[in-house]
């Protein structure tokens, strides 16, 4: 089959002909048909299947017959994090070429201003954030009377991320007569009733089981003792393997993120990070680098975990195991993408094996296990000592800290590689040792929308402003 059998405009074709693609994917086949003669969908792919153009191209086909008015977009898609909020508008971007469509991107973390310039001049594809898209209704700035054409984007995630009811309002204030796309990896029973509430008799398409991985991912689990200097020295031996071109380092937290992103640094690999906490600016920037190359090693928190499609990436690595097994899932669906192979590690310790146990179950395979741990390279390990005669003199160890040469390599290592216990302060009535309580809800930390009040430093503290006492 191709692109030509759905029953695409010309025009729509010859864009598509541009970028290379030839024949639909499975849910591109199975969709765009019946999204084009107007009925609800409910689309079932696991990620890297090629979803957003099962939406985008045909959306493109139904606008382009129409008019849009100021500040009342005809089409609205919703999206869980500004990445794929990004993400689906390059598509448009790219597919829309021969179309002359107006669009506009509403997301956090950038200048309200020029969004509402856009809106104010009509837009006929609006594609934006939950939290961002309420706050401009709030201040009168939108209207969603005229929305013909709804698309809620990664369901599951939203519901991950605690955006349920704000679709739901959302979806309140959307004309009733409309048609909605719904697109989900999984389906929830919270995911099956918002469908139920708010689609009209949908034609369900699933092109794979619910929480399967892709076949052409490799996979391992690494035991570890648990330690962070540990882990930390057997991600660096994995990550020198000649087969490792570009990866994907995910982490349960942002400050681990960050901690994580400098040692490998200061062992002299090429890395960047991307979490919550940064600037939308920031987080694009650190994409474009490894896009580029200029990088070939990006840390992330779960919040990218879904937003980022970017082509080549040859391994995944779990320097935490994922605390939620769906989380599994979408990190290692990074690699292996378009037909193309991957691999992908998970590093484990004695407190991991509920969670690969869960994760086990909701795939329904074994994970091997890796045995041995590849050395690193000699150069390597040359370089790191270099590293460590040639240190600044402000991170040396303190005087008296090194009083026999192998103690205090050792001390500067465990410094470099643990959180220092004074770094960051813990909650107030939470234990300094405490994990994620089962009952919390999910990615509260990570959440796209959720503002920085803590002045943008969360590092350790430097020892010239450690205040020391004498008596």
């Amino acid at each position: 089959m191709s692109f030509a059998d759905l029953g695409l405009s010309d025009e729509l074709l010859r864009a598509v002909g541009d970028t290379g693609y030839t024949e639909p994917t499975p849910i591109q086949a199975s969709a765009i048909p019946p999204v084009l003669m107007m009925r609800d969908i409910i689309g079932i792919a696991q990620t890297g299947t090629g979803k957003t153009a099962s939406f985008v191209l045909p959306m493109i086909d139904i606008l382009a017959h129409g008019r849009s008015r100021a500040r009342m977009p005809r089409s609205l898609i919703l999206e869980p994090t500004r990445e794929l909020a990004a993400q689906v508008a390059e598509n448009f971007e790219k597919y829309g070429k021969y179309h002359k469509l107006s669009m506009a991107l509403l997301i956090g973390g950038v200048q309200m201003g020029d969004q509402v310039k856009a809106l104010e001049k009509g837009v006929d594809v609006l594609i934006a954030t939950p939290g961002r898209l309420m706050d401009l209704f709030q201040r009168g700035k939108i209207l969603l009377t005229n929305c013909s054409m709804l698309v809620i984007d990664e369901a599951d995630r939203m519901l991950d991320m605690g955006f349920i009811p704000d679709i739901e309002e959302i979806c309140i204030k959307l004309p009733a007569q409309r048609q909605t796309l719904l697109f989900s990896a999984t389906m929830p029973p919270p995911i099956k009733k918002l469908a139920d509430r708010f689609l009209s008799n949908p034609k369900t398409i699933e092109v794979a089981r619910p929480a399967s991985t892709n076949i052409n991912i490799t996979q391992w689990l690494v035991p570890t003792k648990g330690a962070a200097f540990e882990k930390r020295e057997t991600l660096r031996r994995l990550l020198s393997q000649e087969e490792v071109r570009t990866a994907i380092v995910f982490c349960n937290r942002k400050t681990t993120v960050r901690e994580l992103n400098k040692s490998l640094k200061n062992h002299g690999l090429a890395s960047g990070e991307i979490h919550g906490d940064m600037e939308q600016p920031q987080r694009l920037a650190e994409l474009e680098r490894f896009k580029k190359g200029d990088i070939n090693i990006l840390v992330a928190s779960d919040v990218a975990a879904r937003g980022l499609d970017i082509k080549g990436v040859s391994h995944v690595f779990n320097f935490d195991a994922p605390w939620h097994p769906d989380d599994y899932v979408h990190r290692i669906g990074r690699t292996g993408r378009g037909g193309a192979t991957g691999v992908a590690y998970t590093l484990v310790g004695p407190d991991d094996a509920e969670n690969i146990e869960n994760i086990e179950k909701l795939t329904g395979q074994t994970i091997a296990r890796l045995d041995a741990v590849p050395d690193a390279p000699a150069r390597e390990e040359r370089g790191a000592r270099r590293r460590e005669r040639t240190r600044p003199a402000a991170e040396t160890p303190r005087q008296g800290a090194a009083a026999e040469p192998r103690r205090g390599r050792a001390s500067e290592r465990t410094r470099r590689d643990e959180p220092r216990r004074d770094a960051v302060a813990p909650r107030q009535g939470a234990r300094r040792d405490e994990g994620p309580r089962r009952d919390a809800p999910r990615y509260r930390d990570d959440r796209d929308e959720t503002p920085d009040t803590d002045g943008g430093w969360n590092g350790p503290i430097p020892d010239f402003l450690s205040v020391k006492l004498t008596s």
